[in-house]
């Protein structure tokens, strides 16, 4: 895997380093310490597998950055990494198409396995089980403060449909945008689909963004207009 890390702490982005080419020998990964290196490594080698910006590193100036790798290289996954992001942060993200949000709170075995994750084409974002929100960036001092611990993945399998321009919904998003379609609330599509109501939330967002929606009931009109669902 060809993997560009972008991050102004010297020694996370060291020690991650060496944690993905003891794991992954193969792994070809290039090393920038702000956005700006970025811009001009990108030029000098856009066949990235997988971008990883620091949300907070020099160069970003918030989520310009993010938007300008995602507008110069569309097809070229790019995930966020934090050690201070708030859950607005990691949904702008999201909305803007990024496949992965890894929180610096992860422990090196749970972030490689992110990266291997997002590399087959899903999403990744991680939530706290005890409180079913996005997991922090940031140790709180509480008995989780161990990392990954007690926490899991959102995990979307990357799909195309036929037929329905650059949407690029995953199965996962048809289901919700099934239920949407019928006019369910997030808390009625958890429960039919055993999810939590963030992650159905989540997911919404995708197919807004997707879809070009405004709004789920935009997003479930376009559905049917484009055969996605039946119509009714």
């Amino acid at each position: 895997m060809k993997l560009l890390l972008a991050d102004d702490h010297t020694l996370f982005r060291d020690a991650l380093v060496q944690y993905i080419e003891r794991a992954e020998p193969e792994a070809d990964v290039t090393l920038a310490k702000d956005f700006y290196e970025v811009v001009d490594l990108m030029k000098e080698n856009p066949n990235q597998d997988l971008i990883l910006l620091d949300l907070r590193m020099p160069g970003m100036n918030g989520m310009d950055g993010f938007k300008r790798v995602r507008e110069d290289y569309p097809d070229v996954p790019v995930a966020l990494m934090s050690g201070v992001a708030e859950t607005k942060d990691v949904n702008d993200a999201m909305d803007l198409g990024a496949v992965g949000y890894f929180p610096k709170t992860l422990s090196g075995k749970a972030l490689l396995k992110a990266i291997q994750l997002v590399l087959t084409g899903e999403r990744f974002v991680p939530l706290d089980h005890e409180t079913n929100m996005i997991m922090p960036s940031h140790y709180d001092g509480g008995s989780n403060g161990n990392g990954a611990n007690g926490y899991g993945g959102l995990k979307e399998t990357q799909s195309n449909i036929s037929g329905s321009a650059n949407s690029n919904l995953t199965p996962r998003e048809r289901e919700v945008l099934s239920y949407l379609a019928e006019g369910a609330s997030n808390k009625e599509i958890a429960r039919e689909l055993d999810l939590q109501v963030v992650t159905v939330k989540l997911h919404v967002r995708g197919i807004c963004r997707k879809l070009d929606a405004k709004n789920r009931t935009q997003a479930a009109l376009k559905a049917r207009e484009l055969g996605i669902v039946a119509a009714s």
